[in-house]
């Protein structure tokens, strides 16, 4: 079966610099400029690049042992030059412990390929990235 399925979420403006973003299965998730405690855009994306990975390695790794603290961080500088404002040196920085123990021993072997693959094949948000694929913008 094919994953090439497309995806779409969709924003409503709450209030001034305040939004609702909804995905198709139901889910809500508020955002806005960064005035409040909600996540501003580019905290969505690192979020969103911490999670894709997180999602990929976790998948692999917990099939071996549950581990016992399991973080991603992301950092970026947030730029803004003469052809606007972008994100530089994007480090994403994954901690995870696993028990001792055989299954912690497998997991802690299986770790850096997981990681390895994530970020090379199957984490559709950094991979994205890294392709500087376009957007297009459209008025309806």
């Amino acid at each position: 079966m094919s994953d090439d399925v497309r995806r779409s979420v969709s924003i409503e403006r709450l209030e001034q610099e305040v939004y609702l973003a909804r995905n198709a299965r139901g889910g809500e998730l508020r955002f806005g400029s960064g005035e409040g405690a909600d996540f501003t855009p580019v905290e969505l994306l690192l979020a969103a690049i911490a999670g894709c990975t997180a999602v990929g390695v976790d998948v692999v790794t917990s099939r071996r042992a549950e581990p016992e603290r399991f973080t991603a961080t992301v950092e970026a500088d947030k730029v803004r030059d003469a052809t606007g404002s972008i994100l530089r040196d994007i480090v994403l920085t994954l901690e995870v412990r696993f028990p001792e123990g055989p299954d912690g021993d497998a997991a802690r072997a299986a770790l850096p390929r997981a990681l390895e693959v994530t970020h090379d094949h199957s984490c559709t948000v950094s991979r994205t990235i890294e392709a500087s694929t376009p957007v297009r913008t459209r008025l309806a």
